[in-house]
């Protein structure tokens, strides 16, 4: 900012000088224009394809199948909406608390299998899990996978 601090002069300046201001925007410009594309910059990689593994089905885990005709089960056992939100209830203060993993059929209603997710949730179960199963691809990869495992532990515990 320039000010005319002269001796017998009452008159102020009050013009700002903008010109180091706009040299150092510029400045500044130029340096963000050369450094982003240099951050942005990474290794070239081409990553592995990978899959989950399978869970272990632990015996307190709580399976809950639904059929291609909405029908629910428990385990084994066909049970109705009511019955299903009375047990997951009851499941629910376990401690620790037990994981729903819902089976459905490719062929059911989204409809079923919500109002599934719903009443785990009215229970107040935290853990919900969707089994699927595994694309033939994969199935081969890990039975392939496995036999290497076994067949280098075959070994290992020959020598």
């Amino acid at each position: 900012m320039a000010m005319n601090v002269g001796g017998g002069e009452e008159d102020v300046m009050s013009n700002i000088n903008t010109t180091p201001l706009v040299d150092v925007m510029l400045v500044l410009l130029i340096i963000f224009l050369i450094t982003v594309p240099v951050i942005t910059q990474s290794v070239k990689l081409v990553l592995p394809d990978a899959a989950n593994q399978p869970n272990q089905t632990k015996p307190e885990n709580i399976i809950i199948a639904v059929d291609k005709d909405g029908q629910v089960y428990w385990n084994l056992t066909k049970v109705d909406n009511d019955e299903l939100l009375q047990r997951l209830k009851e499941k629910s203060p376990v401690v620790p608390q037990p994981e729903v993993q819902i089976r459905a059929d490719k062929e059911v209603r989204y409809e079923f299998v919500g109002r599934v997710v719903v009443d785990c949730q009215r229970a107040g179960i935290q853990k919900v899990g969707f089994i699927s199963q595994p694309e033939a691809g994969y199935a081969a990869e890990l039975a392939r996978q496995r036999a290497a495992v076994e067949a280098g532990a075959g070994a290992a515990g020959g020598t």
